[in-house]
C-alpha cells in the first residue's frame, strides 16, 4: 500500500498562499449558512442587544462597543476550528501537503481567506452599531473598525491553532469553553479588571481579549487615537501573528 510523503518544506510562498485562499474561498461559496454564520450573527447579536438595552441606550454605549469586538472573534474561532478539522479528517490537507505546500502557504492561505471574510464581517458589524443602532462612540468609527478587524483575525488564529489538537468536529466546538469563555469572564467586560482578585487580574493581562476591550473603551472614551489604544492593538495583532506561527508549527496532515 503506498503511503503519501509530504514534499520538503519551503519558505513561505504568495503565489501558494493566494492560490490555497481562493481554494478556501470558492469552498465557502457553496456554504451559504457558514457564510451567514461568519457575516450575519455578530449583526443580529448587536441588533438583539440594542433592543434588550432599550430603555437604557448608555447601557448598550458601555457594553456595545466591547461587544463589537467579542462578537467577531468568537464566530471566527468557531467556523476557523471546524473548517480546517474538516480538511483534515476528509484527507484534503494529506493531500495538499504531499504537493510543493508548506504548513506555512497553508496556514497563511486559510488566514487570508478568512482574513476577506473578517473584512467584510467588520465592516458590516461596525456599520450597523454607529450607523444603525446608533452607538455612540467618542472616537473615530474607522478605529472601532480598526479592532474589530484584528479581533476576528485573532479568531481565526486560535480556531487555526486549535484545530490540531481535535480529533472531530465536536471536539473542535469543545474547545470554546477551555479557550474563549475564561477570557470573555476575565476581559473587563462584566467588571473592571482592577477589581478582580490579584491572580484573577493577573491571568486577565496575558489574555488578548482583555486587550481587545481595552481598545474599544479607548475609542469609546477619546476622541483620538491614545498610545493606549496603539498598545492594545499593537498586543492584539502580535497575539494573532503569534497564535498563526504556532498554528503553522503544530498542523496535522490528518487525525490519528
Amino acid at each position: 500500500m503506498s503511503t503519501i510523503t509530504p514534499a520538503p518544506p519551503r519558505a513561505l510562498d504568495a503565489a501558494r498562499t493566494t492560490a490555497t485562499a481562493a481554494r478556501v474561498l470558492r469552498q465557502l461559496r457553496h456554504d451559504p449558512r457558514t457564510i451567514a454564520l461568519m457575516v450575519l450573527v455578530p449583526c443580529v447579536m448587536l441588533f438583539l442587544l440594542r433592543y434588550v438595552f432599550d430603555g437604557s441606550a448608555r447601557t448598550f454605549d458601555n457594553i456595545g462597543a466591547s461587544l463589537l469586538g467579542i462578537f467577531p472573534l468568537i464566530t471566527m474561532f468557531l467556523v476557523t476550528s471546524i473548517a480546517t478539522l474538516r480538511e483534515r479528517t476528509s484527507g484534503t490537507l494529506e493531500r495538499l501537503l504531499a504537493m510543493p505546500l508548506g504548513k506555512g502557504d497553508l496556514i497563511a492561505g486559510y488566514a487570508l481567506a478568512f482574513g476577506i471574510l473578517a473584512i467584510i464581517q467588520s465592516a458590516l458589524a461596525t456599520g450597523l452599531a454607529v450607523w444603525v443602532l446608533g452607538l455612540d462612540v467618542t472616537g473615530s468609527p474607522w478605529l472601532l473598525l480598526l479592532i474589530a478587524l484584528l479581533d476576528a483575525l485573532l479568531g481565526t488564529a486560535l480556531g487555526l491553532f486549535v484545530s490540531a489538537f481535535a480529533a472531530s468536529e465536536f471536539q473542535a466546538v469543545q474547545f470554546m469553553p477551555a479557550v474563549i469563555f475564561p477570557q470573555l469572564l476575565l476581559c473587563g467586560l462584566f467588571a473592571p479588571r482592577d477589581t478582580m482578585h490579584p491572580a484573577l487580574e493577573a491571568l486577565s493581562n496575558v489574555l488578548p481579549m482583555s486587550y481587545a476591550v481595552d481598545g474599544m473603551n479607548e475609542v469609546l472614551k477619546h476622541p483620538d487615537m491614545t498610545p493606549a489604544f496603539v498598545r492594545d492593538t499593537a498586543i492584539v495583532a502580535g497575539c494573532a501573528l503569534l497564535v498563526l506561527t504556532l498554528g503553522a508549527a503544530t498542523l496535522k496532515r490528518r487525525t490519528a
